[in-house]
């Protein structure tokens, strides 16, 4: 039974879900469904066992390169066993992580898990509550352990920054790396994912109400419109928000010590200082 040839890794809010619906488009590539198996992290899913693990490949033609993206592979110290565990499965897989700018990173963290209802409403008191913000972006932290184990060479960082700015560049790098033989080709007809402009707070029950077809019938029927307006005004998050100076200035203390690691882990990297816009040129 296959196993991928490649995986990426994270980080969260990066970019992972956009990267690997456009690799899925390019002929002779196939990723797994679901996207995400985060199957060497959650000890839920890694008690499936190696065959479940396997299965989501048995679709791939013979000459495929085969992926899968999970961004819970990179979330030390919260889910410490996934890269021992990909050790003990993987022999040499190659390994993708992007990045973008940390604090902006955090801050869309942030918003993620207020959309579902996960972190309070004042951000502040998610930073201090929710450690995690923090340390997923330091990258140096979350990726250096997969160099340790794999080696620089089978390691390529890349920057949501390079993606926005010349994404056909940086698909062919990825695809450079992967050892792909076709002309790779980024479709701006793809939807991206992960987006949310609307940023609609969730609530329990919220799939059952919302996602059920049944359900927003009878709502659009029964309830006036001007009322569910108000009430989704309610749950909206208008404005992206803001950190105060101080805390704004406490982390990004944190991740110009990180961004020194991280280049000395990679240093030829100098393409990667763009993710890094509040650390002065030298």
């Amino acid at each position: 039974m296959a196993l991928p040839d490649f995986i990426i890794v994270g980080a969260m809010k990066c970019g992972t879900s956009t990267l690997a619906a456009q690799l899925e488009a390019q002929p002779g590539f196939f990723m797994t469904t679901p996207k995400e198996p985060n199957f060497f992290s959650d000890d839920e899913i890694y008690s499936k066992g190696a065959d479940w693990y396997k299965n989501l490949f048995a679709d791939a033609a013979p000459d495929d390169i085969k992926g899968e993206a999970s961004t819970h592979y990179t979330k030390l110290p919260l889910l410490p066993d996934a890269l021992p565990r990909i050790r003990n499965m993987l022999d040499n897989p190659k390994i993708i992580y992007l990045i973008r700018d940390p604090v902006a990173r955090a801050v869309s963290h942030y918003i993620h898990e207020w959309t579902m209802g996960v972190m309070s409403d004042d951000i502040e008191k998610a930073f201090a509550n929710h450690k995690e913000l923090v340390s997923y972006g330091c990258y140096a932290d979350q990726i250096g352990p997969y160099v340790d184990a794999y080696g620089v060479d089978h390691v390529l960082v890349l920057n949501l920054e390079t993606m926005k700015k010349n994404p056909q560049q940086l698909l062919e790098k990825v695809c450079d790396f992967l050892g792909y033989k076709g002309q790779p080709s980024w479709s701006d007809e793809l939807t991206k994912v992960n987006v949310s402009a609307e940023r609609i707070r969730r609530f329990p029950l919220h799939g059952l109400i919302f996602s059920n077809p049944v359900a927003a019938t009878l709502r659009r029927t029964l309830v006036p419109q001007s009322i569910r307006d108000r009430l989704k005004k309610k749950r909206q998050m208008r404005d992206r928000p803001e950190l105060s100076e101080a805390l704004r200035n406490d982390i990004q203390a944190l991740f110009v010590a990180d961004f020194k690691k991280l280049r000395s882990i990679f240093a030829d990297r100098d393409d990667l200082r763009i993710s890094y816009p509040f650390i002065a040129d030298d």
